[in-house]
């Protein structure tokens, strides 16, 4: 008989909601930030994350897991190419937010559960089935597609969802031997020198935001540690407490809201091109998912134990 789902399982799946729709609405923050360009907009939200992150650090008395995951140098080499291709991917999505393109972003969180398997073929030397390689090819085909329609390969879409599933392997394996709030808070310290030098320069020469687009904005500035710490936060939680493949299943919530966003409340143009694009990755991942519950299925001649 199968056992109820654990406590954490129902928390983690809570948290994976939450993060995804959380992260879904994020076209409607972004261009509050104005006139604040995509790379200072990351540089505050990386200093004000790790402000957050020091507050709830005091808060759960987990500084020595930090310290702990700091004196690693296995976990916080894993962790520093994590926030780098964390950074890209703020990077990408802010620039797509601020120029009207959100349903490229959308498309980026279709592709990604592809992009994961081509990293888990490439990177981890896994064997495909015949119908993961048959969504992949449509994966394939859609951008194709989008590309010969639309007149230009869609790199917002592409470069999100290569640094997003890069960023999600790298925390796999970083496994469940560094918290959620550790996690983040050594993810933003990587970042942190950069994005005030970056602040600094820009108040020394004048062009900075912060302090001349009224009080207003500042406050707007600030609140993008809370805006972006917790999504964040939920996700290192779900991604610790579920397995990866309900994690991916939780990720269309995002691609979805922001695609509805962007046709509906932004009225961003969608040519048939794109039209067929998302069909066909629609299509990639129906295929991807009933194989996934038809791989589940199968009765296993030995036990998987755990990963530690």
């Amino acid at each position: 008989m199968p056992s109820a789902p654990r406590a954490s399982d129902r928390a983690g799946l809570l948290a994976g909601v939450a993060a995804y729709g959380l992260w879904g609405a994020l076209p409607l923050y972004f261009p509050l930030l104005e006139p604040a360009g995509a790379v200072e907009i990351i540089a505050h939200r990386v200093v004000w994350s790790l402000l957050l992150c020091a507050v709830l650090l005091t808060a759960t008395r987990t500084w020595p897991p930090l310290v702990t995951t700091l004196r690693s140098a296995r976990t916080m080499g894993l962790l520093a190419v994590a926030a780098v291709l964390l950074a890209a991917n703020w990077l990408i999505f802010v620039f797509g937010t601020l120029t009207d393109r959100v349903v490229d972003a959308a498309l980026g969180y279709y592709i990604n559960p592809l992009v994961t398997v081509a990293l888990a073929v490439l990177v981890l030397h896994e064997r495909l089935r015949p119908l993961q390689w048959t969504a992949l090819g449509f994966g394939a085909a859609a951008v194709v597609v989008i590309a010969l329609g639309y007149g230009q390969v869609p790199w917002i879409a592409l470069g999100l969802a290569l640094s997003f599933a890069g960023y999600a392997l790298l925390k796999n394996l970083v496994g469940r031997n560094v918290g959620a709030v550790p996690g983040l808070a050594a993810e933003t310290l990587v970042l942190t020198p950069a994005a005030l030098v970056y602040l600094v320069v820009l108040g020394a020469i004048g062009t900075g935001s912060f302090a001349t687009a009224g009080g207003w904005h500042a406050l707007a500035l600030a609140s993008s540690g809370v805006v972006t710490a917790v999504p964040l936060l939920l996700f290192n939680t779900a991604a610790r407490r579920l397995p990866l493949s309900v994690v991916g299943m939780l990720q269309y919530i995002t691609p979805t809201i922001q695609l509805l966003l962007g046709v509906l409340v932004l009225h961003e143009h969608m040519p048939p091109a794109r039209w067929w694009g998302f069909a066909l990755v629609w299509a990639a991942l129906l295929v991807l998912t009933l194989d996934g519950l038809r791989s589940a299925r199968r009765p296993r001649l030995r036990p998987v134990t755990e990963r530690p």
